[in-house]
């Protein structure tokens, strides 16, 4: 829960400005010197997940690769629907193909008949 959304908000916008013209070298120094490691690691994973959402692959692999919960990833798969995402025009940005639509890839399972003796299955 955000407690000063103003506080938030202009300092969001102030930082997002000076990156934008900023070479990668600096604002990579400058990401590491603003989060902790942990910090950190968090945003190189929530990176990472929407990366592979975006690739296609499941979300119960991804959790499970990246140690992050289903909501996390589900939170990212969201994300990455919504038409005018922020998550796919930095991906574009970042020079990383994506789908036309972000599609769930995952194969409903069938019920297999069994076969009784003396039924016709058809």
């Amino acid at each position: 829960m955000i407690k000063d959304p103003e506080l938030v908000a202009a300092n969001i916008s102030e930082m997002s400005r000076a990156l934008s013209g900023a070479d990668p070298t600096l604002v990579e120094e400058f990401l590491y010197s603003l989060f902790t490691s942990s910090e950190a690691d968090e945003i190189a994973k929530r990176w990472a997940l929407v990366k592979q959402i975006a690739d296609g692959r499941p979300q119960r692999e991804i959790a499970k690769d990246l140690g992050l919960s289903l909501c996390k990833i589900t939170r990212g798969s969201r994300e990455l629907k919504k038409e005018s995402s922020a998550f796919k025009r930095m991906l574009v940005l970042a020079g990383i193909e994506i789908p036309a639509t972000i599609a769930r890839r995952r194969t409903p399972r069938r019920a297999t008949p069994t076969a009784i003796p003396g039924q016709i299955v058809s």
